[in-house]
C-alpha cells in the first residue's frame, strides 16, 4: 500500500507530495487543482512500465492528433505526449517522475525525452551507448526524439523506449499492440480506473465475467441493493452486439417482485455507477482502485452505504482506494464512516489539493470527523 507520493514535472505539478496515505483516500480541491492528474500519476506508477494506460488516459482528454509522418507508412493517430510534461513542452532532456514509498521500498516511474540518431541512418551494429555519444555529430534532420520509460521497485525493473514522430507524437497503434510486441511486466499491479463518465458496457462485461459464479458476485448484489433493494439477480447479455455499445446496456436485472427481465439502463444512473464501483473494487484485489468524481449519479442518501461497501471490500481484498469529489455530501458521508472506525495508519484520509502548494493538506480520520461535526469546510 502506498504511504507517500511525490510527483515532479507531471502535468500541472512542478513538484507535489501527498503524505500519510491510508486505505481510502478522498482527494478534494477546486477545479483545475490537479486531482485527476494525481489519479493518472498513480495509475501510471502502478502500471509498472506498461504504456497501455496512456492511450485511454490521453484519449479521454483529447490529447492526440492525426499525423502523416514521412518516416512511417500511412496515416495514424498519435498521442500528443507533450501534455504529460509540466509546461506542455518537450525537448531533449525533458523528464517527469512519480515516486511512491511503501514502508522501506520505493516504487518509481521515470519518463524522459532523449535524442538519438535515426535508426535507419545509423549502422545497426553501433551499440546504444556509442550511439548516444555520437548524437551531436549528426545533423538535425538525422536526429529524432525518443520517449523513454523506466520503472523500478526494489530490485525489479521494467523499461522501454519508442521514437517520436517528426510532429512529437507517440504512435497509438504501437502501444495498442504492446501485448503482442512488448514485454508487459509479470509483476504489474492490478489497478482499476473509473472516469467521471463511468465505465463503458464493454468494460463492465469484462469485469463481470471475472466475478460471475464466484463468492465476490455477492458483493455486487449487495452494492446494487443499497440503491434498489428489490434487485435479486443480475446477468450480462453477452452477445457481441452489446459488447461494443457505449450506451448503458449489456445487463439485465430481475426484481424480487417480478419475473420480468429489466434492462439495467432503465434503472437510472445510480445503479450503473454503483455496478461499476462494485465490479472495479472486487477486480482490483491486491491493487489500486482509482475513481474520478466518485459521487457521479449517486443520491446523497446512497453515499454512506457506498463508502461502507468500498471500505469493507477494500480491507477484505487488500485494495487501496483513491477518489475525487466536489460534493459536500460525499465527504461528510465518508466522515460518518470514519467516526465508526479506529484511527489507524491504513484507514481513511482526505487530501485537499491547493493550486500553488507543493503538499496536500491532510485530514486524518479524527480530523475528518471533527470537521464534519463543526461544519468546517475541507474542500
Amino acid at each position: 500500500m502506498l504511504k507517500n507520493l511525490t510527483i515532479k514535472n507531471f502535468r500541472c505539478f512542478k513538484h507535489f507530495q501527498l503524505q500519510q496515505l491510508g486505505r481510502v483516500n478522498l482527494l478534494v480541491g477546486k477545479n483545475n487543482s490537479g486531482k485527476t492528474s494525481i489519479l493518472e500519476a498513480i495509475q501510471l506508477l502502478c502500471s509498472k512500465g506498461n504504456p497501455e494506460p496512456l492511450v485511454e488516459m490521453m484519449t479521454n482528454r483529447g490529447e492526440y492528433f492525426w499525423s502523416d509522418d514521412i518516416r512511417r507508412s500511412g496515416r495514424e493517430r498519435e498521442l500528443d505526449i507533450c501534455h504529460l510534461f509540466h509546461g506542455h513542452e518537450i525537448e531533449s532532456g525533458s523528464e517527469f517522475s512519480i515516486l511512491a514509498s511503501n514502508d522501506n521500498i520505493e516504487n518509481k516511474l521515470f519518463v524522459s525525452i532523449e535524442k538519438q540518431p535515426i535508426a535507419s541512418k545509423v549502422d545497426s551494429e553501433i551499440k546504444s551507448d556509442e550511439s548516444t555519444s555520437l548524437v551531436e555529430e549528426f545533423p538535425d534532420n538525422l536526429i529524432e526524439l525518443v520517449f523513454n520509460i523506466s520503472w523500478t521497485d526494489g530490485n525489479k525493473r521494467e523499461s522501454w523506449k519508442r521514437s517520436l514522430s517528426s510532429s512529437g507524437g507517440l504512435s497509438e497503434d504501437y502501444i495498442r499492440r504492446w501485448r503482442f510486441i512488448g514485454k508487459p511486466s509479470k509483476n504489474a499491479a492490478i489497478n482499476q480506473y473509473i472516469t467521471s463518465s463511468s465505465l463503458t458496457t464493454t468494460n463492465m462485461i469484462e469485469l463481470f465475467d471475472q466475478v460471475v459464479l464466484t463468492p465476490d458476485e455477492t458483493l455486487v448484489y449487495k452494492a446494487l441493493q443499497t440503491i434498489e433493494p428489490k434487485i435479486d439477480r443480475i446477468a450480462s447479455i453477452t452477445y457481441e452486439s452489446h459488447r461494443y455499445l457505449e450506451s448503458r446496456g449489456g445487463f439485465v436485472v430481475r426484481l424480487s417482485d417480478s419475473d420480468q427481465r429489466v434492462p439495467i439502463g432503465s434503472m437510472g444512473d445510480g445503479i450503473w455507477r454503483m455496478l461499476g464501483l462494485a465490479l472495479s473494487t472486487v477486480c482490483a484485489r491486491g491493487g489500486v482502485l482509482l475513481v474520478d468524481e466518485i459521487d457521479t449519479g449517486l443520491h446523497f442518501t446512497a453515499m454512506e452505504d457506498m463508502w461502507k461497501l468500498i471500505f469493507e471490500t477494500a480491507k477484505k481484498l487488500n485494495v487501496q482506494v483513491f477518489a475525487t469529489t466536489h460534493n459536500s455530501d460525499c465527504w461528510t458521508s465518508l466522515a460518518s464512516l470514519a467516526s465508526q472506525e479506529q484511527d489507524t495508519e491504513d484507514g481513511i484520509t482526505i487530501q485537499r489539493i491547493e493550486p500553488g502548494k507543493e503538499t496536500g493538506v491532510l485530514f486524518t480520520e479524527r480530523q475528518i470527523v471533527i470537521a464534519a461535526q463543526r461544519g468546517i469546510e475541507v474542500r
